[in-house]
């Protein structure tokens, strides 16, 4: 498909115009960040595994009935999208203690949560993306109470299918974190999973070992990010069995 206009560029992904009215293009970037982008590198290969991984959840949520902005891949680090007012809100499922709310609540990480916590972060790189309460996002206008009720239900929804397709290839998912979009059919609106799920935007730790196979690799030098997300798609069957180099990565077309 050819390059069209730039609509947006943010940290991870770059978003062009679509080739028909209400579509975008998203492109998968291979820089890492942390820290609101503090701590910054380009990881070669990065980019078409979170691509290959965005489209495997995503098309997996919409056989299961959840609805989300993915329409197809177009190529190794390109998707084609639907267009959506994106809700200034990061959604944040937490079913074990870890990052931030280890530190904020003083609890261990690795501590199962007696069920999984539903939280909301202001989007703001400039404030450090706050933790607000759902008083907050009803008094400013980010979200009516319907978007808020209807948002913790697509996000369970999200957690109860990739805690199982998790499970199943020997990985714990403990935490994750969505975006969310309105799309609009004249008054009709309607709430979708947007922006990405990935490695990046999840936590995922081995179920024997403990290893961590998300961008804590990243953020807390542990090791190679390319070797964790590709054991990621390798477990999930995105990456055939025998992949020759861990940054250039050979994926099943």
């Amino acid at each position: 498909m050819a390059r069209r206009k730039k609509i947006y560029e943010g940290k991870a992904k770059i978003l062009y115009e679509g080739p028909e009215p209400g579509t975008l293009v998203q492109y998968f970037k291979d820089d890492a960040t942390a820290f609101n982008a503090e701590k910054h590198d380009v990881i070669e290969g990065k980019g078409v595994l979170n691509n290959r991984l965005s489209e495997f959840f995503m098309t997996g949520l919409n056989a299961i009935g959840v609805p989300t902005h993915f329409i197809k891949r177009i190529n190794m680090r390109e998707q084609l999208i639907r267009q959506v007012e994106i809700i200034p809100l990061e959604v944040v499922v937490r079913n074990t203690a870890a990052g931030s709310m280890s530190k904020r609540l003083g609890i261990e990480e690795g501590t199962a949560l007696p069920r999984p916590i539903v939280e909301f972060y202001f989007k703001d790189d400039a404030l450090g993306d706050p933790l607000v309460t759902e008083e907050h996002i009803i008094a400013f206008g980010w979200a009516t109470q319907q978007d808020l009720d209807d948002m913790v239900a697509l996000a369970l929804r999200v957690n109860d299918f990739l805690s199982g397709v998790m499970l199943a290839v020997g990985i714990k998912l403990v935490d994750f974190k969505i975006e969310i979009g309105r799309i609009w059919d004249g008054d009709f609106m309607r709430l979708v999973v947007a922006d990405e799920i990935s490695p990046d935007s999840c936590r995922l730790w081995d179920v024997k070992t403990g290893d961590h196979l998300d961008k804590d690799v990243f953020r807390r030098d542990l090791g190679s990010l390319t070797d964790a997300y590709t054991e990621v798609a390798k477990r999930l069957g995105v990456l055939p069995t025998n992949v020759t180099h861990p940054t250039k990565p050979t994926l099943i077309n």
